[in-house]
């Protein structure tokens, strides 16, 4: 099956706007069960050029309700982030802390409204590689210990206040999606594999292979329907053409970069060269010094006699 390629933001959030899908798929990679899902209104595409740096990151906020393994339901956000190209990591944070600001608003028990914060799940598809890890999908968890002891807590110790300033992750390394399938995740995450990508078009991926996952086919059918919408296709070109315009950025300021290197290391050599001709005039000056005060005193010598 041809599908539209979902390396490209356009085709990402189509995918995720299935409601279904995003829930099936955040419930694969958190391994709990997602029961309800609501996308929140603050999905922010940054793609701005900096002095150093060139970025575009997409990222989608969902509220959603999970049933966890000891069958209790929670309520918590789920921001997710794609980028294709690393950048300043700082960016990741700032978005990460518009979140801890956010809260549900609930009825206590003197029937006063108050906000209580929502724990936060953050997922990171990420269109490069990291520097020290080949692993496709990462999750970094939080594991209660005693700090004197190092002895684990009891799992089903949560408490709410730890909960809510610390986070869970989950990190998806797009170029490392490999061959092997053997879980469900390894399925799923396989639509994403950029080794499908059509030599000749990389709008698109050739999805061969036959699935028994219902979700997997499901996301399947939804990008193969994408590949007939010409807003979509439109938008995915125009996608092309930013990234092009930041490769030709990219390579201006590498440029730049090397050369105010040179530049510097051309200065250096200079002021190196400048020190140590400064060094044999001084040594000079000393020998010259030297030779007078002997001239001097041989002339005196001279004239005793």
């Amino acid at each position: 099956m041809i599908i539209a390629n979902p390396i490209y933001d356009v085709v990402f959030k189509y995918l995720l706007e299935d409601m279904d899908i995003a829930r099936g798929l955040f419930s694969t990679i958190i391994g709990e069960d997602v029961i309800d899902l609501v996308v929140q209104p603050q999905e922010v595409m940054v793609q701005t050029i900096q002095a150093t740096e060139i970025i575009r990151i997409l990222r989608l906020d969902f509220k959603a309700t999970i049933r966890t393994k000891t069958g209790q339901t929670k309520m918590i956000l789920v921001e997710l982030q794609k980028a294709r190209k690393l950048f300043d990591i700082m960016r990741f944070r700032t978005y990460l802390g518009e979140n801890y600001k956010k809260g549900e608003d609930v009825v206590n028990d003197k029937g006063e409204t108050e906000t209580n914060p929502l724990p936060i799940i953050t997922i990171y598809f990420l269109g490069f590689k990291l520097d020290h890890i080949t692993n496709a999908a990462i999750k970094v968890d939080r594991t209660y210990r005693d700090a004197d002891t190092g002895e684990s807590l009891s799992p089903d110790i949560k408490e709410p206040f730890i909960e809510n300033l610390t986070h869970d992750s989950y990190v998806i390394q797009i170029p490392f999606l490999g061959d092997v399938v053997k879980t469900q995740m390894q399925k799923v995450l396989r639509v994403f594999n950029q080794k499908f990508k059509k030599k000749e078009d990389r709008h698109r991926l050739d999805f061969s292979e036959n699935t028994d996952s219902p979700l997997v086919q499901k996301m399947l059918d939804r990008l193969n329907r994408a590949i007939t919408s010409e807003e979509i296709m439109a938008e995915m070109n125009a996608e092309d053409e930013v990234e092009k315009a930041f490769a030709r950025i990219e390579r201006q300021l590498e440029l730049s970069r090397q050369e105010a290197k040179m530049n510097k290391e051309e200065a250096e050599k200079n002021k190196k060269e400048a020190e140590k001709n400064k060094e044999e005039a001084e040594e000079k000056d000393r020998q010259l010094k030297i030779l007078r005060q002997e001239f001097e005193a041989f002339k005196k010598s001279i004239n005793r006699s």
